[in-house]
């Protein structure tokens, strides 16, 4: 277990013993630990010559990774092939949801779009590429806005920039996305969260169509599971950027901030996207233990996954916790993947990401 962890584990058992810590946080403790233990590059570089001069295309590229684990990112998918379900039944918006027929490979992505319909093509009634205004889309549900939440809460979007829509696309073997750059309508920064199986976006100031679902670009970042993949600057406006024929089937959810100029006709804002704030490192003052004192029950705070994501605490580290009341937090060697591996809930028992309610919506999110 590592300094984090061991650190965590010390202070909140002392904690819920004496009672001197207030809920909130005890929170804010959790959350941290979690935050902490999300890695992040930010150093992406490749030079590419521009009109004349070397320019380095990655600028503004960021990839977090481990900010949603593997039970999180279970209850995403299914949630995401329940709207499938819905689309496919015409139960969303009739602008949501899209199943192309696949005519052809790289063909066929099927897309669910909420907050706004975006046209990647000038439609039948004459509507350019980028936001409809006249079409009305279903708004976010609930989940997808409790993931923005733990993103900006854990510094992975800044709370200047908070996403009001998404698409979310699903991907069959063989289907790809071509090489573009995501319209203007939309703010910088962007993010695209990865589901289902890894793959490789590629970059390039001049990107190559090799074939069907086939492209060569000049760099390639692997994505992997649950990671949040941040667009902006260069890496968003300069070069273009493709997802090749995926290997296997996939899941990614991109949310963006619309322009105020570009917003729906209709559009009303969901006030529970407002005013959120990252988390602030947790002051505790612990106090010495009582020497008669004893473990006490799990708060039930530490079985919520938050936005807001809560750490769970498992019996596993509750075993572990006499060890380390002793031990200074330095000490503490075993990874702690360990113990962010096992997870009291099943699979009908997950709780939701979000633990504050949303406004109703004019859909059914269940």
């Amino acid at each position: 277990m590592d300094e984090f962890t061991a650190k965590f584990d010390r202070l909140s058992v002392r904690n819920r013993e004496q009672g001197n810590v207030e809920d909130d946080n005890l929170k804010d403790q959790e959350d941290f630990v979690r935050m902490s233990l999300v890695k992040r590059k930010k150093d992406f570089r490749y030079m590419e010559r521009i009109e004349g001069r070397l320019v380095n295309i990655a600028e503004g590229l960021e990839l977090h990774t481990g900010v949603f684990d593997a039970v999180e990112q279970k209850k995403i998918v299914d949630f995401v092939y329940r709207l499938q379900a819905k689309g496919r039944a015409g139960i969303l918006g009739e602008r949501t949801y899209s199943e192309p027929r696949k005519w052809m490979r790289g063909k066929g992505r099927v897309t669910i779009q909420f907050g706004c319909c975006y046209n990647y093509a000038t439609d039948k009634d004459g509507n350019l590429p980028g936001i409809v205004r006249s079409v009305e889309a279903d708004p976010m549900p609930p989940l997808l806005i409790s993931m923005i939440k733990r993103m900006v809460s854990w510094r992975v979007l800044p709370p200047t920039c908070v996403p009001n829509s998404c698409i979310i696309n699903l991907y069959d073997k063989d289907d790809c996305i071509p090489p573009h750059i995501d319209h203007h309508d939309f703010l910088r920064p962007f993010c695209t969260v990865s589901f289902l199986s890894e793959c490789n976006i590629l970059f390039g100031a001049n990107l190559k169509v090799l074939g069907p679902g086939e492209f060569s670009g000049s760099l390639a970042i692997p994505l992997p599971l649950g990671s949040v993949l941040i667009l902006k600057g260069n890496g968003a406006d300069i070069a273009k950027h493709c997802v090749p024929a995926v290997p296997a089937k996939r899941i990614s959810i991109t949310f963006r901030k619309m322009d105020d100029r570009k917003l729906p006709y209709r559009y009303t804002p969901d006030p529970e996207l407002r005013n959120l704030r990252q988390l602030a490192s947790p002051s505790v003052k612990p106090s010495a233990q009582p020497a008669h004192s004893s473990p006490q029950a799990v708060s039930p705070h530490s079985q919520n996954l938050m936005p807001d994501v809560r750490l769970t605490t498992t019996p596993a580290s509750q075993a572990r916790k006499a060890e380390f009341q002793a031990q200074k937090p330095e000490t503490a060697s075993q990874s702690v993947k360990d113990s962010m591996s096992s997870n009291p809930f099943g699979a009908n028992d997950f709780p939701t990401l979000s633990s504050t309610s949303s406004k109703p919506s004019k859909r059914s999110w269940k």
